[in-house]
C-alpha cells in the first residue's frame, strides 16, 4: 500500500476548452502505469475521488476528468437526483469526448510519474461508455467497462477499433441495460475477434460497485474489483512491487 498525492490539474481540450481532472498518484517518485478514471453521471464526485485514490494506494497514477466541464465545471451531483446531471449529459457529444479522453491521456503520457506504455482506462455507468470510447480511440494497454449504457447500438462500430483487451461487467438485475444490449456488445466483439472478458453477476444491480448507492452491492463489488486487480496486473505487466495491485 502506498502513500499518495493528490491535485487537481487543469488540461487544454483541442477546442479550446478548459478541463479540471482530480489526479492520485503514489508519493514515492517513482514511475508507475497510468489510468483514466471515468466518471458516473454524477461527476467527479466523492465517490470517483475515492477510487481515484485507491488505485494510487495500489501503484497506479489516476486521473478523472471532469467530463461536464463545458456545461458544469465542478458538478457534484446527488445519487437520488439524476434529473440534475440529465442537461449535461445530453449536452456530451462523441467528439467532444474523445477530446477529453485524449487530454486526460496525454496528461498521463507527458507525466514524469508514468511509464507511458502501461495505460489502461476504467469507467463506470456513464464512464463505462466512455471507457470503451477510450479503448477504440487511445493506444490503451487493457479498458474495464461497468455496466456502460448505450454502447449498444451508437459504438458498434467502434468495436473494430478497439487498441486493447476489455473487460466488461453487468449487473443481471440492471433494468437500465437489458440483455440485448449486453449480448448486442459481446457478440459484436466475438465477430471483430476481439480480446474480451464479459462478467454478469447475477444478483447484482446498475451500480453496484458505488458504495455511496442504494444499489451498492459488497459480495460484487469485492469480487469485481478483484478481477479488475488481476487483470490491470496482467495487462499492465506490474509485477513488481511498485506497481503490483495486491
Amino acid at each position: 500500500m502506498h502513500n499518495i498525492d493528490t491535485e487537481k490539474v487543469s488540461l487544454k481540450i483541442a477546442d479550446g476548452t478548459q478541463m479540471n481532472a482530480y489526479v492520485a498518484r503514489p508519493s514515492d517518485g517513482l514511475k508507475h502505469p497510468g489510468l483514466l478514471v471515468l466518471q458516473e453521471a454524477y461527476g467527479v464526485n466523492a465517490h470517483i475521488r475515492d477510487v481515484t485514490e485507491r488505485f494510487a494506494h495500489e501503484g497506479y497514477v489516476s486521473i478523472a476528468p471532469e467530463l461536464y466541464h463545458r456545461t458544469a465545471p465542478g458538478f457534484e451531483g446527488k445519487y437520488d437526483d439524476i434529473q440534475s446531471a440529465m442537461p449535461h449529459m445530453k449536452a456530451m457529444t462523441e467528439t467532444g469526448l474523445i477530446e477529453d479522453l485524449r487530454a486526460a491521456y496525454d496528461w498521463l503520457t507527458n507525466s514524469s510519474h508514468v511509464a507511458p506504455e502501461k495505460i489502461a482506462s476504467i469507467g463506470f455507468c456513464m464512464g463505462g461508455r466512455a471507457s470503451f470510447l477510450a479503448c477504440a480511440t487511445l493506444p490503451l494497454r487493457a479498458s474495464i467497462s461497468f455496466y456502460g449504457g448505450n454502447i449498444a447500438p451508437a459504438l458498434l462500430p467502434r468495436v473494430a477499433d478497439l487498441h486493447a483487451p476489455i473487460m466488461f461487467f453487468w449487473g443481471g438485475l440492471d433494468k437500465h441495460i437489458g440483455e440485448e444490449q449486453i449480448r448486442a456488445v459481446v457478440d459484436t466483439c466475438k465477430r471483430a475477434g476481439k480480446t474480451y472478458v464479459n462478467v454478469e453477476i447475477s444478483n447484482a444491480d446498475h451500480g453496484f460497485f458505488c458504495d455511496a448507492r442504494p444499489s451498492y452491492n459488497p459480495e460484487a463489488a469485492t469480487l469485481s474489483w478483484n478481477l479488475v486487480a488481476t487483470y490491470l496486473q496482467l495487462h499492465l505487466d506490474a509485477t513488481d512491487e511498485r506497481t503490483r495491485l495486491r
